[in-house]
């Protein structure tokens, strides 16, 4: 907790600095190395595995597994509702997240959208970005991925103020297997997507990346100032966590 709002600090320290860059990518020579790193350790080990578990995960099981982790997120998408004034959108995702938690089984099944109750996707990262601050630097993080300074700044708050699945077991033991089942989970839920992937890898996932949240940040408008175009359907399954 306390490591969580050091970053947070710093983060606002270097804010003015980094939005001033008119540069996305000013740390790309580092950005490169780290995504060598990721990719490495994505292509022998994360993968490989979240292949497996597609293997022998019936894809009923599989799809329940991803509801109850999204389900998890629902407050948090909540309280990013109300901090960018969508009343409405805020009551439609409380709704969502109580029919879901109790009738769908703790969103085992989605009960709430044929209801009519569609899912959001809101963080903290988008909620600075409703209230005009820009996203600063493009950035790659050992084991994280690809973020921009806005977004790590709001992934920081959202971790530091949220309550998921993995804040409520105490024993590290069972922390740890759970986030282990919920990276595999959404890495065997990418596995689809990566037939969009063509020319360089790296240009294209931060091309990729820097238009999912800049789509997200303005509630489905993309404007054509980045350096790949890409069909929506590539977006669909560019998961949030990204």
């Amino acid at each position: 907790m306390i490591i969580n709002r050091v970053l947070f600090l710093l983060m606002l320290l270097a804010s003015p600095l980094a939005l001033a860059t008119s540069d996305q990518d000013p740390w790309e020579g580092f950005n490169r190395a780290i995504f060598a790193f990721n990719d490495r350790l994505d292509r022998f080990i994360v993968r490989p595995a979240a292949v497996a578990y597609g293997k022998v995960t019936p894809t009923a099981v599989d799809q329940s597994v991803t509801r109850v982790f999204s389900n998890a997120g629902e407050p948090m998408v909540v309280i990013n509702d109300l901090a960018q004034l969508k009343w409405k959108q805020a009551l439609s995702d409380t709704a969502r997240f109580i029919i879901n938690t109790t009738v769908g089984f703790f969103g085992i099944f989605d009960v709430a959208t044929p209801l009519g109750l569609t899912k959001h996707s809101e963080d903290f990262g988008q909620t600075l970005g409703y209230w005009g601050v820009g996203s600063g630097p493009y950035i790659i993080l050992p084991f994280l991925g690809p973020k921009t300074l806005r977004s790590l700044t709001g992934d920081i708050v959202d971790q530091g103020v949220g309550i998921d699945s993995d804040r409520v077991i105490t024993q590290s033991d069972e922390r740890l297997g759970l986030f282990g089942l919920r990276l595999v989970d959404l890495r065997s839920d990418l596995i689809p997507s990566e037939g969009f992937i063509s020319g360089e890898r790296y240009t294209f996932i931060r091309s990729a990346y820097l238009q999912r949240r800049q789509y997200l940040v303005n509630d489905g408008i993309v404007f054509d100032d980045f350096d790949d175009d890409f069909d929506d359907e590539f977006y669909d399954d560019f998961d949030d966590e990204f």
